[in-house]
């Protein structure tokens, strides 16, 4: 590997957002190209640009003249290198930006799909319409949800909690846009406490068929998310793990619990997530993917227990706004496109200037 290109955009949303604990109007992407010969391989992390600064002091003297076609050791250097600058967070969002595009690398190298070098366990990664946000009016929040099932995506999440007086209405408004037929999925983002939570999944589940409970409370408290589990109706699994970076990250969530979320753009890319894999299969619980769907959608075909993948509003925009080669649901599902060279991005990088923040 002859050497590493950084760059990061902040993309402004649509319009302003929020979910049960923060508010934002833009996202940044880090991106990394790997260079080896003719062949560049292409990362990314959704993180502040900072990320990209350690990728250029930190990783990118040790993962120059590296072997290409051996992430999962450079991936070992990388990550020993980060013992004390901090692993957790910020660290493992950089590794993971270097890792998906020296992946990404290798299969161009070998001419293959990276789906078939990682290698592959499915074909497609079912996928759930996310959005839903807390700042959306209703007739928005009806049209996002009404129009994902529409195009034949069979379940969609919601974020709730932020003004719990009114998330019936809110979730009134998206049972009714979506019908009984499809999956509806909730999220709170960690803002209630486990009494509340306990409370709020007993009504998720009677009134408005939820299946599907996202971090109910903070994934930090590993009691109250047990508890939630423990205490929650029938058919309502309790998820958490967006946030875990490290792979002890997960093994503490293990047993709290009902299925566990990776997001292939924090935990250290495809390495970090067929490490968190391993880790699921040997517990007996399915893996989520969070997030950056084009991305997810070749690593998770490589997750022996994937359950579906987050087809999330925010990243499907900024990845069609600046990649080619994006892929597109059909009935319900990712299927990565074997007959291109690794994941098939590749950045328009005249359209992503207008972005950039480094």
């Amino acid at each position: 590997m002859e050497r590493l290109d950084v760059s990061a955009y902040e993309i402004p949303t649509d319009e302003p957002e929020s979910d049960g604990t923060l508010e934002w109007d833009s996202t940044t992407i880090v991106v990394v190209q790997a260079h080896a010969g003719r062949r560049v391989g292409l990362g990314y992390t959704y993180a502040p640009a900072v990320a990209g600064s350690l990728v250029e002091e930190e990783f990118a003297p040790l993962a120059e003249g590296a072997d290409a076609l051996s992430p999962p050791a450079t991936w070992g250097t990388l990550a020993r290198s980060l013992r004390n600058a901090g692993r957790p967070g910020i660290g493992f969002c950089a590794l993971a930006a270097v890792d998906t595009a020296l992946w990404d690398l290798k299969a161009r190298l070998l001419e293959l799909p990276l789906v078939d070098v990682l290698p592959r366990v499915h074909d497609e990664v079912p996928v759930y319409g996310s959005g839903g946000f807390c700042s959306y009016t209703l007739e928005r929040l009806r049209e996002q949800l009404s129009g994902w099932v529409t195009g034949g995506i069979p379940r969609v999440k919601m974020k709730i909690s932020r003004e719990p007086s009114r998330d019936p209405e809110r979730l009134d408004a998206a049972r009714a846009a979506i019908g009984d037929e499809a999956e509806l999925f909730v999220d709170s983002n960690g803002a209630l406490r486990p009494k509340q939570a306990i409370g709020w999944a007993e009504r998720l589940r009677r009134e408005w068929g939820a299946s599907w409970f996202e971090e109910p409370v903070s994934s930090a408290d590993l009691d109250g998310l047990r508890r939630v589990r423990d205490a929650g109706p029938g058919g309502l699994d309790v998820a958490a793990g967006e946030y875990a970076y490290v792979l002890a990250d997960f093994r503490n969530l293990v047993g709290a619990v009902d299925c566990l979320q990776a997001d292939v753009t924090r935990c250290g890319g495809f390495t970090g997530l067929l490490h968190a894999a391993g880790l699921a299969a040997a517990n007996g619980l399915d893996l989520s993917a969070h997030c950056a769907p084009q991305l997810s959608a070749h690593g998770f075909c490589a997750v022996p227990r994937a359950r579906h993948l987050e087809y999330f509003h925010d990243h499907v925009r900024i990845e069609s706004l600046l990649f080619d080669g994006v892929l597109e649901p059909v009935d319900g599902a990712l299927r990565p496109d074997r007959s291109l060279l690794g994941h098939g991005l590749q950045l328009r990088r005249a359209d992503a200037e207008r972005y950039a923040v480094r």
